[in-house]
């Protein structure tokens, strides 16, 4: 099975995997370094207020993960931490409406698949997108689920969600999600929703204001440290 990979958001506005290399319209009216300058002065100066300057962490490399069986008691709530060197957000898992993509992603962080992982690509109004273990756009666990969202699925500030390739159908979904960082995506009911953040949307912003050169990519690596997953 092919690993899953993440894109740079295409030319109708949509996030897909599979295409880390293209520069989206909103990237490229962002600021961005200095062509001038030293690629050690760009990651310097890179990082906005509240981050912490963190070296790149080397990538996972493939993997191949099995699918999780179990879903999750729709009965119980179920929140993400996602810890970076920018701060934590929280994300409530839509169990009841999501409930393949939420078990998926609940077991990914109770293995610690995030820890360590980058946020590999930002779009100023637009998304930040992780959870690739090869840290350029094209890594997954080495499994899938589909699980189409409703037709009625909106992607506004802080909806967390699931991004897919082109060809695949909708809500297909591995290890890379997105967190909608402008007010409104804009996005066709496509990928599978994940959630929610019910705190630390600033975060969400700070990540966001991090500067990116070619293909969306941070000029300074904003990296989880840890994820964890809470149960009440």
């Amino acid at each position: 099975m092919p690993t899953l990979a993440l894109a740079a958001c295409g030319d109708d506005g949509t996030v897909e995997e599979g295409d880390a290399g293209t520069t989206s319209t909103a990237a490229q009216t962002t600021a961005t370094a200095d062509a001038t300058a030293t690629p050690e002065a760009e990651a310097a100066s890179a990082l906005p207020e509240g981050c912490t300057d963190v070296d790149a962490p080397q990538p996972k490399g493939e993997q191949s993960l099995d699918a999780p069986k179990d879903r999750l008691d729709a009965g119980k709530t179920y929140t993400v931490t996602f810890t970076t060197n920018c701060g934590a957000f929280d994300v409530r898992l839509d169990v009841r409406g999501a409930p393949k993509t939420s078990a998926s992603i609940a077991a990914l962080v109770k293995d610690g698949f995030y820890d360590g992982l980058t946020f590999h690509r930002i779009v100023p109004g637009f998304v930040i997108q992780g959870g690739d273990p090869l840290g350029d756009g094209q890594g997954g666990p080495g499994y899938s689920v589909v699980e189409a969202p409703k037709s009625s699925a909106r992607y506004t500030k802080g909806v967390v969600a699931m991004a897919k390739t082109q060809i695949e159908d909708p809500g297909t979904s591995g290890s890379q999600f997105f967190v909608v960082s402008g007010d409104d995506a804009g996005l066709p009911p496509d990928y599978a929703v994940l959630g929610k953040v019910t705190k630390g949307l600033g975060v969400v912003t700070r990540i966001e204001s991090v500067p990116v050169g070619p293909g969306d990519v941070p000029l300074a690596p904003v990296v989880i440290s840890k994820a964890t997953l809470k149960v009440s």
